[in-house]
């Protein structure tokens, strides 16, 4: 009997220890929940996304979804420009700080870049006119290049709202010049690219006018680890840029993606680079 009941005070105390234990992870995972959404910075500034060529509403709508479902953003409103510059719009700015999220789609979607520039002027003085004063910017592909050549030729005009933060996923900078063959990605990122495509002299030719001030997210792609491109864009080419932001004094920061959901039409619905846009637009 006292074997018995020995038996069974040591039974029920392994049963405590165990409940306190399960009762402890439990909490552990709450407050680390708790802390992940603690550290999203909430704002009423706006983040402008903006599709690349021949790109829709779903370019970033998945984007957007997810990093609703988290809670990071709200998805306000989305403003259609007309190939005539005319604008069309659904959904109201709420003015409530939830990082709000605005999808910027161009009707003519296959029209050049100097264009959509003028077309992403209009969407600006559009915002500034409804009281925005900041914005942030992420485009993929030709949505960042359009983007960039709005910074370099524009620069901050008084009848726009600053733009905050910029982020380019895949984006042509150097046109689609490979220069993998001749120099090595610290060589470009240092250097910058060794042949130049007119898109990039451009940009060289307005850097003065982009804000010094503004940080610079580049993402690019690769489909392997020996590959030297996204399946349409050059890495050369979507990281051609750096030297000459750095040159001009913006804080600049590299994401490199590699494997399948790295090509170029999946870098918009990789969750990872979800991640990265997320904490440099909201954790930093």
């Amino acid at each position: 009997m006292r074997i018995i009941k020995a038996f069974l005070v040591l039974l029920a105390g392994v049963l405590m220890l165990s409940a306190c234990g399960d009762r402890s992870s439990t909490n552990e995972k709450s407050t680390s929940s708790q802390k992940t959404e603690e550290t999203v910075q909430k704002s009423d500034i706006p983040t402008l996304f903006i599709h690349g060529y021949g790109g829709t509403i779903n370019s970033f709508g998945g984007m957007i979804q997810r990093m609703e479902k988290q809670t990071i953003t709200k998805k306000e409103a989305i403003i259609t420009v007309m190939p005539d510059g005319s604008l069309q719009t659904e959904g109201t700015l709420t003015d409530q700080k939830n990082n709000p999220s605005i999808q910027v789609l161009f009707s003519d979607n296959v029209n050049n870049e100097w264009n959509q520039t003028e077309w992403i002027y209009q969407v600006m003085k559009f915002l500034k006119e409804q009281g925005i004063e900041k914005v942030n910017v992420v485009g993929h592909s030709m949505g960042g290049v359009s983007s960039l050549r709005y910074l370099t030729t524009y620069g901050q005009p008084e009848d726009a709202p600053e733009i905050v933060k910029f982020v380019a996923i895949g984006s042509p900078f150097n046109d689609f010049v490979d220069t993998s063959a001749e120099q090595d990605l610290k060589n470009l990122t240092e250097n910058g690219p060794a042949q130049e495509s007119s898109r990039y002299t451009d940009y060289r030719a307005g850097i003065n006018n982009l804000p010094k001030k503004l940080p610079i997210l580049l993402i690019g792609g690769k489909l392997s680890e020996e590959a030297a491109d996204d399946g349409t864009v050059p890495l050369s080419s979507a990281l051609s840029i750096r030297s000459l932001l750095k040159s001009n004094g913006n804080p600049v920061s590299l994401e490199i993606f590699t494997g399948e959901k790295a090509q170029h039409s999946q870098l918009h619905e990789n969750t990872d680079v979800d991640k990265k846009v997320a904490n440099f637009l909201w954790k930093e």
